[in-house]
């Protein structure tokens, strides 16, 4: 079988689930970090609980767990700049862009299906 080489797919990581209490927003950003660092074209997409993901402030004494929401600040560093939340999610979640970590952009849900629709692969977590 033949190997497509310089061929870039979009990959978009939908992060549904809040930080903590699984293990699944961790294991979403490790995904990012491999994809970006084989040059994939890299986007995430936080909807629902997904937001909490981005929040300042993030204090995990009581759980035993690393706060590892600084590690979004890398993500730049790995050309991963194309971060989505859903507005209406964080709206719900009585959140605003000046709550998170990082810069994102802020799309409704309407425009956050169109986003989906433009990617070649789609992981959810």
């Amino acid at each position: 079988m033949e190997e497509a080489h310089g061929v870039i797919k979009k990959f978009l990581y939908v992060n549904r689930k809040a930080p903590y209490g699984s293990i699944y927003a961790l294991e979403s950003l490790e995904v990012v970090l491999i994809g970006a660092a084989f040059e994939q074209e890299v986007s995430l997409a936080f909807v629902g609980d997904g937001v909490y993901q981005l929040a300042k402030g993030q204090d995990t004494k009581g759980l035993a767990m690393k706060n590892f929401s600084p590690t979004f600040r890398a993500l730049e560093d790995y050309d991963v700049t194309r971060l989505y939340v859903e507005e209406e999610a964080l709206q719900a979640r009585g959140l605003t862009a000046a709550d998170l970590v990082v810069p994102v952009e802020l799309v409704s849900a309407p425009r956050m299906a169109e986003i989906m629709e433009g990617h070649d692969v789609i992981l959810s977590f």
